[in-house]
């Protein structure tokens, strides 16, 4: 018999200001690391006012992880030092490997409304990786598959697999799953993982129940359906059962492998040790942090 997960957690949204001076809403970070692993940070970046994200996130530089950017509407321009340049638009993914070092920067310019609206995670890399070549992953909104179930359930895969359905990012070491899943009024959603794997899902629109190994709803810590701008992290076991609210929910569901080793974090860069970290610093500031062009 398949053990179901229940609520573990429920992180609710933060207000922070980053970068040049955007207003975003912080999910988790890292006073939630040892519960997260592999994952290290979650940011909604969702406003109608281009005053709170037009400033944006000018060049800076990132180590040892992978930046996972998903747009619901708007555009957000992007440059790198190896490269890469464009427009990431309503429905597009960036995923971007810093591996040995990248220094980027990321504008959001909204939509022609001054609606900007997306999220940005944080993976962390296994040691063994944290000094690879850095990568870089543009993915259209069009390349991104989306099932409808029998039930009406709705899912984009990024990346993962559903229904022998593959998303278009792949070879992660990880090992993530990540999907954006819209669920009709009252409708359940199952998904089986592998029961070590750290799982959450953080709600877009709408309200959400988890139904435990009897069908009983499991509520947040304060007995309520879990809603708009709360993640849930589960516990561990091989399923989850969600039961969409009156009205609905969509969510991001997101599954990896966790680590389990040390991590040192300074800004934008996440090592294994002190040691690196001070590398790093030094690293940027003689002028020999990238090893790739």
């Amino acid at each position: 018999m398949e053990n179901t997960r229940k609520i573990k957690a429920v992180f609710r949204a933060q207000r922070v200001t980053e970068g040049a001076g955007v207003r975003l809403k912080r999910i988790f970070s890292s006073n939630e690391l040892k519960l997260t692993d592999p994952f290290l940070l979650l940011d909604d970046f969702h406003s109608d006012r281009k005053e709170d994200y037009i400033k944006g996130f000018p060049w800076h530089p990132h180590r040892g992880i992978e930046t996972i950017t998903y747009v619901l509407h708007g555009d957000v321009e992007h440059g790198d030092s190896i490269g890469n340049s464009g427009v990431i638009s309503d429905g597009d993914v960036q995923w971007m490997t810093a591996g040995s070092g990248i220094i980027h920067q990321e504008m959001p310019k909204g939509d022609k409304d001054g609606l900007m609206w997306g999220f940005q995670l944080w993976a962390n890399l296994p040691k063994s990786e944290k000094m690879c070549a850095p990568k870089y992953r543009d993915v259209k909104s069009s390349d991104i598959p989306e099932l409808t179930l029998d039930n009406g359930i709705k899912i984009k895969i990024i990346c993962g697999e559903v229904d022998g359905v593959k998303g278009p990012v792949s070879d992660i070491a990880i090992r993530p799953e990540y999907l954006d899943v819209t669920i009709p009024a009252e409708k359940v959603f199952m998904r089986s993982f592998e029961s070590s794997f750290t799982v959450m899902a953080y709600v877009i629109q709408g309200s959400v129940n988890v139904m435990g190994d009897e069908a009983e709803p499991d509520s947040d810590p304060d007995g309520d359906p879990v809603r708009e701008e709360q993640l849930i992290l589960f516990e561990s076991g091989d399923q989850i059962q969600l039961k969409a609210g009156t009205k609905g929910v969509r969510l991001i569901l997101v599954s990896g492998k966790p680590l389990n080793e040390s991590v040192a974090w300074y800004g934008p860069i996440v090592m294994n040790t002190d040691e690196e970290i001070e590398t790093a610093r030094r690293e940027l500031n003689d002028g020999t942090f990238l090893k790739s062009r």
